[in-house]
């Protein structure tokens, strides 16, 4: 098989003394260059990604195995997201990550690619870029971070930040054992260790076979997790001598399968919009709408917050997702092809749980099929929108109730705390502008808190309706991604405070009740205008993304390009 570096470090013209003699600097013996294969190692490293601070030591453990199996691993950056830090949302730039390591990896002279993330939008935004050039990869999350320990309980990150911050906001939590909190949540490196966007989609790599079976749940301090990596070293050497590219399993069949898996594990709605972005790269066809058809036999089996009451560290001790994949084989398609050369089924057989309490069977599992996220479809979401249903409560999950409008997430923090808010249990929040075209960027404001009025009555739940996404680690009862957003004239623009909605998920139904004449009368009053921006990456961003339900990917990246530098034809 003849190597994609060869074209580099093989040829005998200028060019190859060229690029020969400046890898040399790097003191590399004289026999390195010599036709071995080269494995590019993109980290999201970065000091301002607190999740991903640790990737250094990650890509170390990978260079060992390449050069254990007779490869030269070369490390090399790529945008680092960091969710805790950056403003106003990562979700503005996961498609500029994706472009820009796509680049990279076209541009230089690799056979085959580690990809080292962490934080939310690292996983799917870096999948994204290998998914179009389509090269022998293998996927590498940082691992979640060892349990918060707080006052003798396990304590999570983002699940009970919200849970802390709205006792605080009710006078039932002191400002001193906020405090403590804050020291006793993030005690170690990794990501979230709750069931949120990172540990979702770390599990969903495993899913799809991107990633060696049973490293997403490692935390990231365990040692097995670095002799995992260097495994992986060897094993992307291997994968370049089978020609084993990442199109063949990024399938059809793979994502099915990570479709019912984060149903099983009770995973982030933002998965979701990641999944739909990445089988746009992968060109594999996937509708919003089979979110409810593919997983509506798939109960939820894992017992993690934010729907459950355990940490990514038990669940990694309980036989992480492995053990989860062999309870489902009879729902998966056990012969889709993963990094390992092996079979779904085959990588997932061997798995054993080791705690019933937090794996459940399918047989008696934490929830019944039906009970994770749902697509509603309705006159106020005509392409979508989507509700956790194992983060919801139950009793309002059938509801009809008064709308209160906010045209952005500023306006209703304005008098979220005013106690002369008019505002009642029954009523429904509804927050506009916080789409994709219209914040920009998409950002996790879509759990908006509840008004402090109602947490001093006991209040802890109601509906909230908005174009927004929530935190993988977030709950309630939430309906996210309305699409079209109003930013671009979806119905959510027209509703006014005083209209009734009504919620109906056994129906997958969300209605405003008014009249599609009435709608029609409102939008033809008052058209919208898309905003725009004048410069830059935020101009590029709002004039070419596309809507949550579509994977809010740029319409212009859609596809593969394949591997051959300056080559961008379909």
């Amino acid at each position: 098989m003849s190597l994609r570096s060869a074209d580099w470090f093989g040829a005998e013209d200028r060019n190859g003394f060229i690029h020969r003699s400046w890898m040399r600097n790097q003191g590399f013996a004289e026999d390195v260059l010599d036709g071995r294969p080269v494995i590019g190692i993109a980290t999201t490293w970065s000091e301002l990604t607190p999740c991903n601070a640790h990737l250094d030591e990650v890509a170390e453990a990978v260079k060992r195995g390449v050069w254990e199996r007779g490869g030269l691993p070369l490390v090399f950056p790529t945008m680092s997201l960091g969710e805790p830090l950056m403003r106003p949302t990562t979700m503005l730039y996961r498609n500029l990550l994706a472009m820009e390591l796509e680049e990279l990896i076209r541009a230089n002279p690799l056979d085959g690619v580690v990809l080292l993330s962490g934080c939310d939008k690292t996983t799917p935004g870096m999948l994204m870029a290998a998914a179009s050039v389509d090269l022998p990869t293998i996927m590498i999350t940082g691992g979640p971070m060892l349990s918060g320990k707080f006052q003798g309980k396990d304590i999570g990150s983002g699940t009970d930040i919200w849970r802390f911050t709205e006792e605080y906001r009710a006078g039932t939590m002191s400002a001193a054992d906020l405090s403590e909190a804050e020291f006793c949540m993030a005690r170690s490196k990794g990501h979230c260790m709750t069931m949120g966007t990172a540990s979702t989609m770390a599990a969903l790599t495993e899913a799809l076979g991107v990633q060696l079976p049973g490293m997403s749940a490692l935390p990231a301090v365990d040692s097995r997790r670095y002799a995992a990596c260097q495994r992986v070293g060897r094993r992307i050497v291997d994968m370049v001598g089978e020609d084993l590219k990442i199109s063949q399993i990024l399938t059809r069949p793979a994502f099915e399968n990570a479709v019912k898996v984060n149903a099983a594990i009770g995973g982030s709605t933002n998965a979701i919009v990641h999944l739909m972005a990445l089988a746009g790269r992968a060109g594999v066809p996937l509708d919003l709408a089979e979110f409810n058809s593919l997983p509506a036999e798939i109960p939820l089996l894992v017992n993690l917050k934010p729907s459950g009451k355990y940490l990514m560290e038990d669940f990694a001790y309980a036989g992480g997702v492995p053990a989860v994949m062999k309870n489902l084989l009879g729902h998966l398609n056990g012969d889709a092809l993963t990094v390992t050369g092996r079979s779904t089924r085959e990588n997932v057989e061997p798995a054993e749980c080791w705690n019933d309490d937090v794996i459940f069977p399918v047989g008696a599992p934490v929830m019944p099929a039906g009970n994770g996220t749902v697509v509603l479809y309705g006159n106020l979401a005509p392409s979508g929108a989507v509700l956790k249903l194992s983060a919801a409560s139950p009793a309002l999950l059938q509801h009809t109730g008064r709308a209160l409008v906010f045209d952005r997430m500023e306006d209703y923090v304005a008098v979220a705390d005013d106690p002369s808010m008019d505002v009642t249990p029954d009523d429904i929040i509804v927050v506009r502008g916080g789409g994709p075209v219209g914040y920009p960027g998409f950002p996790e404001i879509g759990n908006t808190p509840l008004p402090r009025k109602l947490l001093e009555q006991g209040i802890t739940d109601m509906v909230r309706i908005s174009d927004a996404r929530m935190s993988g680690t977030g709950y309630g009862t939430c309906i996210l991604h309305v699409s079209p957003e109003s930013a671009v004239g979806g119905p959510l623009a027209y509703v006014r405070t005083g209209d009734r909605i009504t919620l109906d998920t056994a129906a997958r139904r969300l209605d405003v009740l008014i009249s599609n004449e009435e709608l029609e009368a409102r939008e033809a009053a008052d058209p919208i205008v898309r905003p725009a921006a004048e410069r830059g990456w935020v101009k590029l961003y709002r004039e070419h993304v596309m809507q949550a339900n579509e994977g809010a990917d740029l319409d212009f990246l859609v596809g593969s390009s394949g591997s051959e530098p300056g080559r961008h034809s379909h």
